[in-house]
């Protein structure tokens, strides 16, 4: 006999329990749990990880909202934990202050440099230093709208696992490659494949208009305050500049990153 959704649901009093506490130190601390899982919460993204096919660890549920088992663990695989807690619990566990009352553990989909390194052509985009959250989400929802094979996340970049990152990504984290790595191996590994490295800069380098940017590219982006060091930008093949008001200093890390990721599949599809 089929399990019905309700039977599917275990209710959970106590704050100790296992995966709660997985839960509540991944949203806190902005990262994965210790067997690697990302938390996430919203109907929205529970969703968008379901037709991902992410693997999901468990699913909660506050009491208000369990009725949205109906909708949500026919989607869910029956070995997938599901759990109901108090409200209050729920509430004390989740990184937003008026949630709706789900959330969940998942996997991302998992992928390798050597894998990313070996597409032909690649379009790569590197983080360097992004420390907000949303310029972070922002530029992985525009690097899969505009084709990137994958974000490379270098030394002092916001963790991707981090909430405001994920929700900002609106499940493009799920989808796209993203890999954790070191600038000073990765710079000869980028040239020794003909992938040519580019960045941005609020002042200086040719318009973006008449920049060349087919082929093998990879975009580096900096923090939103310094942008890139200038030992590792002097290294950059190319350097575009965003025209733009003069009234305006500069663009933020997000946006300038769409504009030249746009241009970039713009000219990709030209060829």
């Amino acid at each position: 006999m089929p399990v019905s959704v309700n039977d599917r649901l275990r209710p959970v009093t106590s704050r100790q329990n296992a995966a709660l506490k997985g839960l509540r130190r991944a949203f806190a601390r902005g990262e994965a749990t210790a067997d690697g899982f990302c938390a996430i919460e919203t109907v929205r993204l529970i969703e968008e990880a379901i037709r991902s096919g992410l693997k999901f660890k468990t699913v909660f549920f506050s009491q208000t909202a369990q009725t949205l088992a109906a909708r949500l663990l026919p989607q869910i695989g029956s070995h997938v934990e599901t759990l109901v807690l108090p409200d209050e619990v729920f509430a004390s566990s989740v990184s937003t202050e008026n949630s709706q009352g789900v959330a969940a553990l998942v996997k991302l989909k998992e992928s390798s440099l050597p894998a990313v390194l070996a597409i032909p052509q690649p379009l790569l985009v590197v983080a360097v230093g992004v420390q907000d959250p949303g310029n972070l989400g922002t530029v992985i929802r525009s690097a899969e709208a505009f084709g990137a094979h994958a974000l490379l996340l270098a030394e002092g970049t916001v963790s991707p696992f981090n909430a405001k990152v994920v929700r900002a990504s609106a499940g493009s984290l799920f989808r796209l490659s993203v890999i954790p790595v070191k600038l000073g191996p990765l710079l000869p590994q980028l040239r020794e494949r003909a992938i040519r490295l580019v960045a941005t800069s609020a002042h200086r380098g040719v318009p973006l208009p008449a920049a060349t940017l087919a082929g093998g590219v990879a975009l580096f982006v900096g923090s939103e305050g310094a942008g890139l060091p200038r030992d590792l930008l002097s290294k950059m093949e190319e350097t575009v500049v965003i025209p733009h008001s003069p009234r305006v200093e500069s663009l933020n890390a997000g946006v300038a990153a769409s504009i030249v990721l746009y241009e970039i599949s713009r000219q990709r599809k030209a060829i």
